[in-house]
This record gives structure tokens, sequence and C-alpha cells, in this order.
């Protein structure tokens, strides 16, 4: 995901988080940006870890490269996003029998309970204004034990990019215009909330924190990207998170 530095209003011709409208041009992107490919993709894989057989919902998949690097490393994944052009471009990848939904995840997820042993959301939670019912759901299709693996916008960023500065304790929405980085209007809606927010809305869901991690860019993208990824490796951009679900509680004769 781009992080553009403009703020704007969106105009009266543009849809606001309108994926469908620049989705072959946003998966493009993704594909090579310093920020996708070479800092939250890794991070993300990194703390999932071995996912070999495990079996996985990317929440929010998008073009599906989240999706293809976890069936690589052996996880049975489901995907599921919001745009339907987004999936469309995911099917192409991914092929014909990959599991993919068009769904919005604000709404009940179509699963049984204890369809997953892990979900992944990557960089979706920002464009929702409430978390809870998301996260209700999320819990209730993962297996007891199971895990989430969530990044977002880093929540101080969100505020120090911003002029004049809003309440931190607030949660508010901001909007992004990303016409540089698509090559057309395309204004982009997100909610920013503390960090506090952020962990209570976990925790009330019953998910358990492990980690919270602020990761530094792949080592790789040094040469491709030096200038960039000096700055980067000195600052932050996203916030990572692992949560657990409790386990099966045993019952004794």
């Amino acid at each position: 995901m781009p992080t553009p530095e403009n703020h704007a209003e969106p105009g009266p011709a543009a849809r606001v988080n309108d994926y469908d409208g620049f989705a072959e041009a946003y998966s493009a992107l993704n594909e090579t940006s310093l920020l996708n490919a070479y800092y939250e993709r890794p991070a993300m894989l990194s703390l999932a870890g071995d996912v070999a057989g495990r079996r996985i919902l990317d929440a929010g998949c998008g073009s599906g490269p989240l999706f293809a690097a976890l069936r690589d490393r052996g996880a049975l994944v489901t995907g599921l996003d919001s745009s339907a052009g987004m999936v469309e471009l995911a099917r192409r990848r991914l092929g014909a029998d990959a599991a993919l939904h068009v769904a919005d995840l604000s709404d009940p997820l179509p699963f049984a309970d204890d369809a997953f042993d892990d979900v992944v959301a990557s960089l979706v939670l920002h464009y929702l204004e409430d978390w809870g019912p998301t996260l209700a759901e999320m819990r209730r299709v993962l297996r007891p034990g199971g895990r989430l693996i969530a990044s977002v916008q880093h929540p101080f960023v969100d505020y120090a990019m911003q002029n004049p500065r809003p309440d931190y304790h607030a949660t508010t929405s901001y909007t992004y215009e990303w016409d540089d980085f698509v090559g057309q209007p395309a204004p982009m809606t997100f909610w920013r909330r503390p960090l506090h927010a952020m962990t209570e809305a976990f925790t009330a869901a019953g998910f358990r924190l492990t980690v919270i991690s602020e990761p530094r860019p792949d080592p790789a993208a040094r040469e491709l990207y030096p200038d960039e990824f000096d700055d980067l490796s000195t600052k932050m951009c996203f916030m990572l998170f692992a949560l657990e679900t409790p386990p099966a509680t045993s019952t004794s004769e």
C-alpha cells in the first residue's frame, strides 16, 4: 500500500476506496513496491512462520500476493475481498480452483465456526470505523488456539502526518489521494485510532496479544530502493500484531 503525503477531501466525481476502479494499477504497484513487497508482506510472512498444512483465511486478499506466498509455503488458503475487480485479478493469478470470495469484512463472514487455523488481515482493518463486529467474526471462524495476524498503518504515523494534529485518543477518519500512485483520481479514506484502542479491541473480541511488531524493510530492497530503504529503515510506517484465541478447554470425567 502506498503512503502518500498529501491530504485531501474527495472530489465530487471520485468514488472513495474504489479498488475496482484502479485494480490493475494497484495490483502492479503492490507486486514490487518497497512498502508492500519488501516491507509489509515479508513481515507478515515472518510472523506467520511455518504454515504448512494450516487452513488460512486471507481477509482482504486483494489480487492475491500474500495468498500466493502462503500457498507456496504449504498453507491451505481461502481469500476474501470486498472488491470484485481485485478478486478477479487474484483468480487470474491463483487459478480457477482457488477458494476466493467477494465479501465485505463489515458483514458476517461466509464460513463455519472453527473453519481456520489462522486469519491474516493485511492492511485492511484501518478501513473500518468499528473493529468490534469484524474481530468477533474472525474469532468465530478461528479454531480454539487459532491465530490472527494483522497489519495496519502505524498509529503514530497517522497522527504525525496530519496538520493540525487531531486528538490522538479519538477515532477519526481522514482521506488521502492516491492519484499519483494509480494514475487517476483515487481518494482513500482510513480510520485512525490510538494504539490502546487497537489492543483493547483485540482483547474485547477475546484475542490474546502475543506480538507487536514494528518491522524494518527486507535487506534485499537496499539495492533496489537505496534512498527509500535508508529512510524507511530509520522510521516507521506499519504496525503488525500476532494474536491467539483461547485454546480448547479439556473436560475431565
